[in-house]
């Protein structure tokens, strides 16, 4: 093995049913360096990371870990973590009910020498990890206690402190913050400086181009290459994961923004709010119109969403769809009036993992026609098939289970499920986070296809550039509150400064 090479992974192959999931990909992983690990949802990215660590067996290839003689094969994520591979996952997997403390050293806590748990000893060195890495944390709470953006980091903490040669970070920023994210890559920074060599999969170009040193891209299970940052530009990098050059995002919306303005109102909200998290908001929309909500993570957007459709009851004001006043106490009321709802966090309120994509596709159409009036199987397969052709859901058949499907696929068919139900209106609550440029710009293109045919949206995203290219007009959020409405001069300088400063050019 080279002098500054950590990990080598060579001719790595692996195949699911009808599938080759991986066709003899190389990987090479240097001390003290931040590598991109690239590629469209369904390139192996995860596949990879999992052969790496022991969650798949491996068919073909080797790989090599340095100071371990021989090649490697891990068959548990502890295996990993013996021999100094430690992983983050997007979706954090400690024990919540459980304190910081017992996080960061479960499975390794110290002891006394009467074989207790040396709880005095444990919280110090917690406390000391928490201050090491400027986070302001008190380590006796419990890990519910926290954000998800903060659980995340401590996830990484754990993973720092046990010494790990090579961190694997699969998409840890999904959830977190500007702020927050500048504080992990500080932490990145300094573990590259202390020789730790980092594995960062992650779809946002920019955060790739402030932080990486090198980027390896996938696609299709086979390796496109590995190239040094500086010398592969951001279309580049793009042609590289979908294989093809590619039209200009900004090109998806043409000519200018349509005014809505004498379009009939579809949902009339006034002064409603929920207790503690929404104070109370006006809001029009119109007919075929496309409205973003922007606003920093925890500005209250997803739970504005949550308001209008039901999920959370509003404690005061009116709502009223298509011109009439509506009562709205469950998501059910609000599917029997047109809406559908696409929630942010598809693992835990979205998909049903151990149903197929077909039984995900119709759950909702089956839910508004009630527990006694089934579906027909023939309407069922029918739906199914007409939906994964229109999104072009991946997927090796219908009746494959939907948790055997990429991130980016999961969403598209959750999107399915509420096409399918015919929607008047629409809440997409961040339909783009987590999956690639390719399918984002899927899912953009549909979406502006959807208002075109009358349908009326609201798209909540954390990406402003989306949002600009997809929205008519845009809700600011701050705090809970709804601080201001851009109807015009749509560009990324006025939409920051509104979220920063809270203006509006109602």
């Amino acid at each position: 093995m080279e002098n500054n090479v950590v990990l080598t992974m060579r001719g790595i192959t692996m195949t699911f049913p009808g599938v080759k999931a991986l066709d003899h990909v190389d990987f090479t992983l240097r001390k003290g360096e931040i590598h991109a690990l690239m590629g469209e949802n369904g390139a192996g990215k995860s596949t990879l990371i999992k052969c790496l660590t022991g969650i798949n067996a491996f068919e073909a290839g080797e790989i090599h870990v340095d100071g371990i003689e021989g090649p490697v094969v891990n068959h548990s994520t502890m295996d990993a973590q013996k021999k100094g591979i430690a992983t983050v996952y997007q979706e954090v997997n400690l024990c919540p009910n459980l304190s910081v403390a017992e996080n960061l050293f479960i499975g390794r806590e110290p002891r006394t020498r009467f074989g207790t748990i040396d709880w005095k000893t444990m919280i110090r060195k917690s406390q000391k990890i928490m201050d090491d890495l400027d986070m302001n944390i008190d380590v006796t709470q419990n890990l519910e206690e926290y954000s998800l953006a903060l659980q995340q980091m401590i996830a990484i903490a754990r993973a720092v402190d046990m010494e790990s040669k090579v961190l694997i970070l699969d998409e840890p920023t999904s959830s977190l913050d500007d702020n927050e994210v500048e504080k992990l890559f500080r932490l990145m920074n300094r573990l590259k400086s202390q020789g730790v060599g980092i594995v960062f999969v992650t779809h946002f170009l920019e955060q790739v181009y402030a932080v990486c040193d090198r980027i390896t891209v996938l696609r299709n299970g086979q390796l496109v290459g590995e190239y040094l940052v500086e010398e592969l530009p951001r279309v580049k990098l793009v042609a590289a994961m979908m294989g093809k050059d590619f039209d200009d995002l900004a090109a998806i919306k043409s000519g200018e923004t349509p005014d809505f303005s004498h379009a009939e109102v579809l949902i009339d909200a006034k002064g409603l709010s929920h207790r503690g998290t929404i104070k109370p908001f006006d809001l029009e929309i119109h007919k075929g119109e496309v409205v973003g909500l922007t606003g920093l993570l925890g500005s209250g957007r997803s739970e504005l969403a949550r308001v209008i459709y039901g999920a959370d009851k509003n404690q005061t004001g009116t709502l009223k769809v298509g011109g009439k006043e509506a009562k709205i106490n469950a998501p059910i009321d609000a599917m029997n009036l047109g809406m559908g709802l696409l929630p942010d966090d598809r693992k835990a309120e979205g998909i049903i993992g151990d149903l197929s994509v077909r039984e995900n596709i119709i759950l909702a159409l089956q839910a508004r026609r009630g527990m006694f009036k089934l579906l027909p199987m023939s309407k069922q397969i029918e739906i199914a098939d007409q939906y994964i052709d229109a999104v072009q859901i991946k997927t090796a058949s219908r009746e494959s289970l939907i948790k055997q499907l990429s991130g980016g696929n999961q969403q598209k068919v959750i999107l399915a499920r509420w096409l399918a139900t015919n929607p008047d209106f629409l809440i997409l609550d961040e339909p783009t986070r987590g999956i690639d440029v390719g399918t984002k710009t899927e899912i953009q293109k549909l979406v502006l296809k959807l208002a075109g045919e009358g349908k009326s949206i609201m798209f909540i995203s954390s990406e402003i550039d989306e949002m600009l290219r997809t929205c008519s007009k845009l809700g600011v959020m701050r705090d809970g509150a709804k601080v201001g409405e851009i109807t015009e001069d749509l560009t990324q300088e006025h939409v920051m400064k509104a979220i920063a400063g809270g203006g509006s050019n109602e």
